[in-house]
């Protein structure tokens, strides 16, 4: 069920994109009188289809990875005389360039309103205040103790533990210095330190920022309270209940939820006695851990509760209301901020400072928008909005067979006088094809083996 639900919301998802990248491209060429004979969400067979009074397709296809906007264009068939004026190579230079451009610019547009209706809701952040720090690490050498909160790195001022972790991903790959700036809570003096990286966290798969720096964030304690036993489960066979405390295992005294938890683990398929506190009274239960095989094979044992987990301290929850115009501005504000991200990210993994082994394809991203729907509606717009934004910014690469390859071949007439020969754009297509074919294999790859 899991699986259809992410391959749903993926298809949901993409449908989506596709849909406003392509309506993108549909009304610039409206705009500039070029006809549009196809419009299509999806490739190969098309399972249905209806014609407006001008003459373009609307289709939905059987192989829903992508979509395309068919345009009159001599260069793929016969034109008649009297409409090759409407025929996209008699269009202008500019007017391609609009047509090419409109597509990335209309995810441009849904991310900063998704952005927008995001933030007019308000939003909701955890304070980064250090719990621990590792001897011998980055963040050790910069002098951080727990209990301080990170108020800005290398300038940019962060107040959540997000903002944290995104102002430390652009620093992955990166050797020098790495700037903090702290205050103890309830004080409102800022204390400056600094640390040293050194290729940080290159070639890393998945790099973990804050682990790279050798520092957690706090976290509430965890308590031996249980307040969820999962339906079916060994808990619920041995008669754990909701409000029970576990007080030991073997007559080992448990001081708390880890030491649970590792004790279980280890025991996959044997009875444990345990002692649980119900009520103010001690009670004994007999429980067998179900065994449970890990991804890299390690079987260990799971009983099916879920801890109470403490509050947050008052003033780490920190929540921020927008006006109407604040949320646009903070909207692209969001947007802007993503699209650099992507570049650097780009420019990162060209130059070999991030490893290619966290390229993602559809495989990864269908995972997310799944998982992403999963945690809720609010939750599936913002990775729609991002998703939408690095879709924008990826077609824009001046790589021939996507948008931004088409803008070049638009400024060259623009500039030449002449459009690009059709035997150029035919050998820049090709080699266009390639690359993001190669991309697109490595993405895969990573992704299976993921899996």
């Amino acid at each position: 069920m899991d699986t259809l639900t992410t391959v749903l919301w993926f298809l949901v998802a993409l449908c989506v994109l596709v849909a406003v990248h392509e309506y993108g491209h549909f009304y610039a060429a409206r705009r500039c009188g070029v006809k549009v004979l196809r419009f299509s969400i999806g490739f190969g067979h098309r399972l249905f289809k209806w014609t407006d009074k001008r003459g373009t397709e609307w289709a939905f296809s059987a192989i829903p990875l992508g979509g395309y906007v068919k345009m009159l264009d001599e260069r793929e068939g016969e034109v008649a005389i009297e409409e090759r004026h409407l025929s996209f190579n008699a269009a202008k230079p500019w007017q391609k360039i609009f047509i090419a451009f409109a597509g990335p610019l209309a995810n441009i547009i849904l991310s900063v309103l998704l952005y927008w209706l995001l933030f007019a809701q308000g939003t909701v952040g955890i304070a980064p205040v250090i719990g621990t720090v590792e001897q011998g690490s980055v963040a050790y050498s910069a002098k951080l103790e727990p209990g301080q909160e990170i108020v800005a790195i290398d300038g940019h001022k962060v107040s959540t533990q997000r903002e944290v972790a995104m102002v430390l991903l652009g620093r992955l790959g990166e050797s020098g210095k790495i700037r903090f700036s702290v205050r103890y809570q309830n004080s409102d003096l800022i204390y400056e330190s600094e640390g040293r990286i050194d290729k940080w966290l290159q070639g890393e798969e998945n790099p973990d920022p804050l682990k790279g720096l050798g520092l957690e964030f706090f976290y509430p304690p965890i308590t031996r309270e249980v307040t969820y036993v999962s339906p079916g489960s060994a808990a619920e066979e041995g008669g754990v209940k909701v409000r029970d405390i576990f007080i030991s295992a073997d007559n080992v005294p448990l001081d708390s939820w880890e030491t649970f938890r590792d004790y279980v683990s280890q025991r996959p398929g044997q009875e444990i006695r345990f002692e649980v506190e119900r009520d103010g009274e001690l009670v004994q239960l007999d429980i067998v851990p179900r065994e449970y095989k890990k991804p890299d094979g390690t079987v260990i044992g799971l009983v099916g509760v879920s801890p109470k987990v403490e509050d947050y301290p008052e003033g780490m929850v920190k929540k921020a209301s927008y006006s109407f115009t604040q949320s646009f501005i903070r909207a692209v504000e969001e947007t802007q901020e993503t699209s650099s991200f992507v570049l650097l990210s780009m420019k990162k993994l060209l130059v070999g400072e991030i490893s290619i082994k966290n390229l993602s394809g559809p495989i990864g991203i269908a995972k997310v928008a799944g998982d992403s729907a999963r945690s809720g509606a609010w939750t599936f717009l913002q990775f729609l909005a991002m998703i939408s934004v690095y879709l924008g910014v990826l077609n824009l690469l001046p790589i021939p067979i996507l948008d931004g390859g088409h803008i070049i071949y638009g400024i060259v007439e623009w500039i030449s006088g002449s459009p690009v020969s059709e035997k150029i754009q035919m050998i820049g297509n090709q080699l266009g094809l390639a690359m993001v074919l190669c991309v697109m294999v490595i993405a895969f790859y990573n992704d299976i083996l993921r899996l």
